[in-house]
């Protein structure tokens, strides 16, 4: 095993049952460092255009990057990318855990797949070895039941597993991929791609390490982590209350999505926040492989403790669970929400999407364009605890209206009719996550532009680069080359050339295999000037912060050529009509996104990004990129 990469890449073809082994080199691992910058190589150059996300066509590419099983906080990610059945788009989505560190030891980088399978199938991956079993006993089982049962018939009690569930069997437009039972690659529908793929799981066992080139600067940066961790409060939070700890600071801002998206605030919102999991339901935290940041929640009611119980082996709701089926539907009991994230886990949901599209459901039930004759009797009124709960079961199995709430808010608006688009509220198809735009300005820029649609762990937040962030937080974004503060709530040019940097960062993590929570950019365990020195220790090369950052660049671009080969641009670049209808209630009552601000900062977005005014990568900049090959498919 080379240092920080196993030169390895699995290919799987699934109609033949055919596997085989690519070995690309130290230079493309350098070029591209792994993750999602890797996958779109393969994805572009083995998709052809206008693939149909279920077909044989699609590419999904599972893959790590070169810190990915290196002894550090933050190092154990995976990224899975195909085009989106949800969105039509490239889809992106990452998950941590310990399945990502396993992949490496297990002696592999990516795995590329295309194909279908004619009947169920899961891959066995263990020092080196692969192959394709069958899984026909484990089609219909849930996420807990299909990990205990691999464990058994392997007899590994170590394995790692990654899989789908009955919502990615039944091809739920944004089901996810699981593993450890509550790890999830969450956005964009990978978990339905891998099922209409008959896919089951990717169970992965492994005794090798990753090389280390410099072990003593590895030690070195370890110790720094730990030194931080000892006196940043804002760390210590993140394993007191998990990503929940932000709630509170949600609410008092005025950004925290109530009510599909009506108002920033939420009136029973302390019932949700972080702190009140830790004293009431919290059974324990959790952590991923090497990291000391320990920011999961494990929770657990017991029977008659509460309405419903909570297995604590499907882990507990993060902040954006906590919003997308609380404050988003108007529910404010703790234990549903909890339920609701255990069903997703179990089923392979994402929790945003379920909750969101819950949401625009409630949304169209007040506003009369749903009744209780297509609910199949259930009252879907802000509020309902129990119809968060139901819902989610009823789109899982695709039941009644779940079977409409199935395809996503967009799709469900346009089948509805009568006005319903008004309700949805997704770029490019995908729900928006809870962090609001209307406050954070740069934020609906970045969900506009970003290639797999509203996400909010794609750039850093306007909050971290105000004037009244810390100077600790100051010293980071000049790191960047941030150094003009301007509050959130602006959205000027100094904001713009803001959010096109740290996308561009943020997508270096995504390639690296690297947590934004430890490696991001303003106010996790490391700064961005530490990814480099971690990179060097584990590679041996003598890379920068620019070469980093031009990886990032490069798998954006990548991401933008492939949606233009689909027809998707500008054209798609667009904000909901909710984002410009003004909020009620709190510290934001009456704000909105302004449009003409938007459309300014879109222009001037595309100009610094070296794409054209419809947002298309120029040859120049591919070329620049080292990526003429993706220009000639664009025909430039």
């Amino acid at each position: 095993m080379s240092n920080g990469f196993c030169d390895r890449i699995l290919k799987v073809d699934l109609t033949k049952g055919k596997l085989e082994i690519e070995s690309p080199g130290e230079k493309f691992f350098r070029k591209y460092l792994g993750g999602s910058a890797l996958a779109m190589h393969y994805i572009l150059n083995e998709m052809p255009a206008g693939a149909d996300p279920l077909g044989p066509d699609n590419v999904l590419v599972i893959s790590v990057g070169v810190v990915t099983g290196a002894a550090i906080s933050g190092n154990s990610r995976v990224m899975a990318n195909a085009k989106s059945p949800l969105t039509g788009a490239i889809g992106d989505a990452q998950a941590g855990g310990f399945w990502p560190a396993e992949l490496k030891f297990a002696g592999f980088d990516a795995i590329v797949i295309k194909g279908q399978s004619p009947k169920p199938v899961y891959l066995w991956l263990h020092d080196g070895q692969a192959e394709l079993r069958d899984a026909s006993h484990l089609w219909g089982k849930e996420t807990g039941e299909t990990e205990d049962m691999l464990k058994a018939e392997l007899n590994e009690p170590k394995l790692q597993v990654l899989q789908i569930g009955p919502a990615g069997e039944n091809l739920v437009k944004y089901a996810c991929l699981i593993n450890n039972k509550n790890r999830a690659n969450g956005r964009t529908g990978m978990g339905c791609v891998m099922g209409s793929k008959k896919l089951k799981a990717i169970a992965v066992r492994g005794t090798g390490k990753p090389g280390i080139a410099d072990p003593e600067a590895l030690k070195a940066l370890v110790k720094e982590g730990v030194e931080w961790r000892k006196i940043d409060v804002g760390v210590q939070n993140m394993q007191k209350y998990g990503t929940g700890g932000v709630l509170g600071y949600q609410q008092q801002t005025g950004g925290l999505p109530t009510r599909n998206w009506s108002s920033g605030v939420f009136e029973e919102y302390k019932n949700l926040m972080g702190e009140t999991m830790a004293e009431t339901i919290l059974k324990e935290d959790d952590t991923c492989h090497a990291c000391i940041v320990r920011c999961k929640r494990v929770v657990e009611v017991k029977e008659g403790e509460g309405k419903w119980t909570v297995d604590p082996q499907y882990g507990g709701p993060e902040y954006e669970t906590l919003s997308t089926m609380g404050s988003y539907c108007g529910v404010g009991d703790l234990i549903a929400v909890a339920k609701a994230n255990e069903l997703c886990n179990r089923y392979g949901l994402d929790t945003i999407s379920t909750g969101a599209t819950i949401a625009f459901a409630m949304d169209c039930f007040e506003n009369g364009l749903l009744t209780t004759a297509d609910t199949d009797g259930i009252e879907l009124r802000f509020g309902n605890a129990e119809a968060i709960v139901k819902m989610t079961e009823m789109i899982a199995k695709r039941q009644g209206i779940g079977d409409l709430l199935a395809e996503g808010p967009d799709a469900a608006a346009a089948e509805i009719g009568k006005g319903a688009e008004q309700y949805s509220v997704c770029c490019k198809g995908s729900p928006f996550p809870a962090h609001m735009p209307q406050y954070k300005r740069s934020l609906g820029l970045i969900y506009a532009v970003n290639p797999y649609g509203a996400d909010h762990q794609t750039s850093e937040h306007d909050h971290a680069y105000a004037p009244d962030a810390s100077d600790e937080q100051h010293r980071r974004s000049s790191a960047l080359g941030l150094l003009s503060p301007r509050p959130a709530h602006v959205l000027d040019t100094e904001k713009v050339r803001f959010a096109w940097y740290t996308q561009c960062w943020y997508h270096t993590l995504n390639s690296a295999g690297t947590c934004q929570f430890v490696w991001g950019g303003t106010w996790q365990l490391y700064g961005p000037t530490a990814l480099p020195r971690a990179v060097a220790a584990i590679t041996g090369w003598n890379t920068s912060m620019w070469e980093l950052m031009k990886v990032g660049e490069r798998s954006l671009n990548l991401m933008r050529v492939f949606n233009a080969r689909e027809g998707i641009a500008k054209n798609r670049d667009v904000l909901p009509p909710k984002a410009f209808v003004p909020l009620k209630g709190g510290p934001t009552d009456g704000v909105a996104v302004d449009k003409e601000e938007f459309e300014r900062a879109r222009a001037q977005y595309y100009a610094m990004a070296g794409w054209d005014e419809n947002g298309v990568p120029t040859r120049a900049k591919l070329e620049e990129l080292d990526l003429a090959w993706a220009a000639d498919m664009l025909g430039k």
